[in-house]
């Protein structure tokens, strides 16, 4: 794969959930390089999610999803570009008897440290950890509150790969500027 081939196939995003039900309208904030901030409002459901993201250096606000209740926020502020979300798990369930689903809590994973649980852990239970991969957008579905949540998921660039391209450029400069002379041959 050459290094065009590899910077395009590195932009594409995945679509994956959303988790949850079926109540409210679907939304989808689209794909941007990363997340700078959630904040979620929560009491016994996640009433509502609002995502900064990063788009070539500029903050990109969404609007916010769900409804206007709930008594708790949380502003969950990551170290961008440096910490990046790599898992995200919570719980899904009708508020009352009869009702349709909603997300009851959500916990977010970084590969720095984990952030929650927001909201309640009942009902059934997801989880969607990722490996080699960030969340790059969030997508659903809401109403009175967030019934619904999915991701746009792109891959990580390996820091290990880009050592190795970096450490054969280094070196194939080197050997073409390095001339043997009688004492280095063997």
């Amino acid at each position: 794969m050459g290094e065009e081939e590899r910077e395009r196939t590195s932009r594409k995003t995945i679509k994956v959930g959303p988790w949850g039900g079926h109540g409210g309208s679907p939304w989808d904030d689209g794909s941007f390089n990363g997340v700078r901030q959630i904040t979620l409002v929560y009491d016994r459901c996640i009433d509502s999610i609002r995502v900064e993201y990063d788009k070539n250096g500029k903050l990109v606000m969404a609007e916010k999803h769900g409804g206007d209740g709930g008594n708790r926020t949380a502003h969950i502020k990551f170290q961008y570009p440096e910490e990046f979300i790599t898992g995200v798990s919570g719980h899904y369930s009708p508020m009352v008897h009869s009702g349709t689903p909603v997300i009851r809590s959500l916990k977010f994973a970084t590969n720095r440290k984990t952030y929650g649980p927001y909201g309640v852990e009942e009902g059934t239970p997801f989880s969607f950890p990722m490996d080699g991969g960030h969340i790059v957008g969030f997508k659903g579905r809401s109403g009175w509150y967030l019934d619904a949540i999915g991701f746009r998921l792109s891959r990580l660039h390996s820091s290990s790969n880009l050592f190795d391209a970096i450490q054969r450029k280094i070196q194939k400069a080197w050997a073409s500027h390095k001339r043997p002379t009688k004492a280095s041959v063997v």
